[in-house]
This record gives C-alpha cells, sequence and structure tokens, in this order.
C-alpha cells in the first residue's frame, strides 16, 4: 500500500467510527415492504445514509429501486465490484450494550452489524475514499455495492443483476480472512402439519441463526413439570425456567445463539425443548409430532437421523432446525442445511421429507442456492491472498465455507474477510462487536485489494 493512502486512512479514523456508528443506529432488520422501500423503511434508512456518505465522498452513486446501492469511482471496460451489506438479523436477546447504539467500550464498538455486515461497509467506502482521493490511476472501475437483502434471499443481488451487468472481478467483505474460494450449498426448508393441538411453542428469529431461547405453554401439573425439568437441566446443561400462568405451565429453555453455518459455536434451545418434551405425558397428535421431532433432531448438529451426514473438500453438512411456531392449528418448522457442493440439494429435501412423513409433517416450501468455487491459482485469490500475507506476515491456504455470501451470485467472486483468524467474532449473537484496531485493518487491506485488483501499477 502507498503511504499516501494510508496517511489518508489515518487522518479519517475517527470519522470512519463515527460513520459505523451513525449507520448502527438504523435497526436494519427487514420489514414488509413499502412503496419504493421493498424491504422495510429502517433498511431503507441505512442505504440513504451509506449513499448519502457516498455523495460526500464524491463518488458516483445509484439507488436502484430501493434494493441496493452503487458507489463509483474510477475509469475501466471492466468492473471490481466490493459487495457490501446493511440489512441484519434480529438482535435477539442476552445483550450488554444497546444493540443499535454503537458504544464504545473498551476499545470495542458494540451493535448488531458491527461485523455483519455494516463495519465492512463503512471500511470498502473509506477505503475507496483514500484510493479516489490519492489520484492513483484505475484499470477498472470500483464499485461499492450495499446491499440490503443479503440475510434473507439477496434478492437485492438478484434485482441488481436484472438492471446491471455483472463485474468481471468481485470480493465481499463477508466471511473470514485469508480468502474463501468454496462456499456450501444453502438449503432453506419448512415442514408443517395441521392438527388440533392444546401446545403453544416459538422458537427462534430467522433459519440461518441457532436458536437460544425456546418457550411452550402446555396443559400439565406444574409440579410435575418442574421436576421433569430440573433433572433435564441437571442433565444437558439447559437452563429451564418453569412458571404457571393462566394458559397453562409455561416452559422457557435458555442456550447460546449462534450463526447457523457454525452451530457447534451455539446451544440450540428448540432442539433441547423437544429433548424434555419427550419426557412429560403429552397426548394424543401433540405426543406423537412431539417425540417425532425429538427422535430425528435429538441434539444432533449434522443430520445424522436423516442419513445426511455427509462431507467433501467444502466441508460437513450441518443442520439446524432454526424456527417454529406451534399453536392450536399445527406447526411448522423452519431448517437451515449447509450441504456439501458434490452432494445433491434435491437428495436433501427428499430425505428431510422422507423421515418427517412418518409423523405426518410435508413440506411446505423449499430452496436450494448451489455452492459456489473459484480455483485458488485464479488472479482474484492469488492476489488477495498475497495481500493477506503482505498485511499480517501469514501464507494461508483458502478456506471453504458453511456461510453463503454474495460471492456465490457472481462468476468471478470470493469472500475476502472480515473476520480473523483466532479472533473473537460474534456474528449473529448478543454483543456483536468489532475493535476499532480491527475496523481500521479492515479499512487498509480493502484498499490495498483494490490497488492490486483494479489500480495501474
Amino acid at each position: 500500500m502507498s503511504e499516501l493512502v494510508a496517511s489518508i486512512i489515518e487522518k479519517r479514523k475517527d470519522e470512519i467510527i463515527r460513520s459505523l456508528q451513525e449507520n448502527l443506529k438504523f435497526k436494519s432488520v427487514k420489514e414488509p415492504s413499502e412503496t419504493g422501500m421493498p424491504f422495510g423503511k429502517p433498511i431503507d434508512d441505512a442505504l440513504r445514509h451509506a449513499l448519502s456518505l457516498a455523495d460526500s465522498m464524491g463518488f458516483r452513486t445509484k439507488n436502484l429501486d430501493g434494493y441496493i446501492g452503487i458507489a463509483e469511482w474510477g475509469k475501466g471496460e471492466e468492473t471490481l465490484a466490493i459487495m457490501c451489506h446493511l440489512d441484519v438479523v434480529p438482535e435477539g436477546t442476552g445483550w450488554d450494550f444497546p444493540p443499535y447504539g454503537g458504544a464504545i467500550d473498551n476499545g470495542r464498538i458494540y451493535g448488531r452489524g458491527t461485523l455483519d455486515d455494516k463495519g465492512p461497509a463503512i471500511s470498502a467506502l473509506y477505503a475507496l475514499y483514500a484510493v479516489k482521493e490519492a489520484g492513483v490511476k484505475t484499470k477498472r472501475k470500483i464499485r461499492v455495492l450495499l446491499g440490503c437483502d443479503e440475510e434473507s434471499g439477496m434478492e437485492c443481488l438478484k434485482h441488481y443483476l436484472k438492471v446491471e451487468p455483472m463485474p468481471e472481478i468481485a470480493f465481499s467483505p463477508d466471511a473470514e480472512y485469508p480468502a474463501v474460494n468454496s462456499e456450501k450449498t444453502i438449503i432453506h426448508a419448512s415442514f408443517g402439519r395441521k392438527f388440533a393441538s392444546k401446545l403453544s411453542i416459538d422458537s427462534g428469529t430467522r433459519p440461518n441463526v441457532v436458536p437460544g431461547t425456546a418457550e411452550c405453554t402446555l396443559p400439565l401439573d406444574l409440579s410435575l413439570v418442574k421436576e421433569k425439568a430440573a433433572e433435564f437441566s441437571k442433565e444437558s446443561g439447559f437452563q429451564v425456567a418453569v412458571k404457571e400462568s393462566d394458559q397453562g405451565v409455561n416452559l422457557a429453555v435458555t442456550g447460546k445463539d449462534a450463526h447457523a453455518s457454525t452451530p457447534e459455536l451455539g446451544k440450540n434451545a428448540l432442539q433441547a425443548l423437544f429433548q424434555l418434551l419427550k419426557k412429560l405425558p403429552l397426548e394424543g397428535t401433540d405426543k406423537e409430532v412431539a417425540a417425532g421431532l425429538a427422535d430425528c433432531l435429538k441434539m444432533d448438529m449434522h443430520g445424522e437421523s436423516f442419513g445426511l451426514d455427509v462431507q467433501d473438500e467444502s466441508g460437513r453438512l450441518t443442520l439446524n432446525p432454526g424456527v417454529i411456531h406451534w399453536d392450536e392449528n399445527g406447526v411448522r418448522l423452519d431448517l437451515d442445511i449447509r450441504c456439501p457442493i458434490s452432494y445433491e440439494g434435491e437428495k436433501v429435501l427428499e430425505k428431510l421429507q422422507n423421515v418427517f412423513s412418518a409423523f405426518g409433517l410435508q413440506k411446505l416450501s423449499g430452496s436450494i442456492s448451489q455452492g459456489h468455487y473459484i480455483p485458488k491459482d485464479s488472479e482474484l485469490v492469488s492476489k488477495l491472498l498475497d495481500i493477506y500475507e503482505k498485511h499480517t506476515g501469514k501464507r494461508l491456504e483458502p478456506l471453504a465455507i458453511g456461510g453463503g455470501t454474495y460471492a456465490r451470485k457472481f462468476k468471478n467472486a470470493v469472500a475476502f474477510g472480515p473476520e480473523l483468524p483466532g479472533v473473537e467474532a460474534p456474528v449473529h449473537m448478543p454483543n456483536e462487536f468489532i475493535s476499532i484496531e480491527h475496523l481500521m485493518f479492515n479499512t487498509y487491506i480493502i484498499a490495498d485489494a483494490i490497488l492490486a485488483l483494479a489500480c495501474e501499477e
């Protein structure tokens, strides 16, 4: 990196921090669409803030119908895209700091989106600004893409590709360093059954989050439920709260949130709840379905009971029961599966249906996002590995992950950061944070990636 580019970034340090804090204040969780705001007003507010910042930096900007924003600079026949997103997953519970406050404590900025992915988006804008201000000549145009639906289906990129050309080369600072050149296939599926029930169960916010809490109301004797809950808590290590209400006995199981691509980092309260329910004297269809779910889900993370424990070079299959809603009319369960690239997604759906049909659950919906692979000796991957080595002194191999990034939507794209090896990264968890040092590191290294991939030597 040129000393001039680095000095420009350093001089803007306070502004970088402040800009991130400002955007963190928008609770940019997906809401019902409104006119001109396909993902709701909070996400639109976050997008407009980021585009206003880009305007102030002198970039060419576009707002593509509220789906995605573009901040562009430079000249060239080809385009380098840096793919970021401003939407976030719901905050959940268990925070020690306001999830939409941008509080700074002990050198860390706290808030939903600090790491995934508002922090990297702000870094990308300031990295491009530093390259621009340094007067560097470009061989490719550079676009920072500010997506608004990465967490819920990537409709933003689908819209982008309808109205804009695909960039020739791209990276997304939305995973891990040194670079991610392989992403598993992602499958989202919902199964359900309608029946008259005496239970009420709710757990989870999104399929791609390991649920840290699960609640149930059931018509049983309070003392019996307390006894079984205490036994289960001692055996499993899950916290279980029991109390009486007008509707019956309330159960609340507490685990730990995590991203669905790394379920081993969490404790799935939904699965734990069903292991407890199996010990209770339920009746009729309630008993049949609860026992069926307990038996097939167990506390497994790799689909063992479904015959889905498969793996290849892209990794081992993971299965996350992420959301359940059970009321007097029946049950609906939403699953997130991260599948090795070489295994067919349709086979996964078939095996799930074969097991669930034994206790009456049928597939309500299913989607498959095919996995993604870029050779490690490509220009893109090799240059990004070089840049990482220059900044850290470490030569590492590219990674395969279960997470899904924007990279899978473009032909020549990979993920590059922002998570660092061995550094805590509470993505999709309470107290999500990015250290100021890490935020600045991302800004410097993204600037270097722009210089290497889009600028003349």
